[in-house]
């Protein structure tokens, strides 16, 4: 509940851009008022490897996006992958956060069987 709630709060001021006490006191009350899903509640070191995974995908991005300007990508194909079992709505989004912060790949559906659509560029075919 408390890493929905930190969720729910970055979200929050990623919006509004705006850390004045007023937006800190409204983000906290709608981020309380929001009604929380009780499926399962995610495990702290979840959490602590998504925020991990974050920290290192903001110098990969970096790097995808020069790749893409210096040298073309002009083959993309769609692709599964699987997400992992118990995943809270907070780190099924944070997952697909990560996924479509890299400037290579987007989701385009994440499906209730367990898995996500993966679009991708790449430089060259696969043989």
């Amino acid at each position: 509940m408390a890493g929905d709630l930190i969720l729910r709060l970055l979200i929050w001021f990623l919006l509004t851009a705006d850390f004045s006490w007023i937006n800190i006191f409204l983000g906290i009350h709608i981020a309380i008022l929001l009604p929380f899903s009780y499926k399962s509640p995610g495990a702290l070191d979840d959490w602590l490897s998504v925020l991990g995974k974050i920290v290192v995908a903001i110098p990969q991005a970096y790097i995808e996006a020069f790749d893409i300007i210096f040298r073309p990508h002009n083959y993309e194909d769609v692709v599964l992958e699987r997400v992992e079992p118990r995943r809270t709505p907070g780190l099924v989004f944070l997952d697909i956060f990560l996924i479509t912060f890299t400037p290579k790949t987007i989701v385009l559906k994440y499906r209730e069987d367990g898995w996500y659509e993966v679009h991708r560029v790449r430089r060259r075919k696969n043989l």
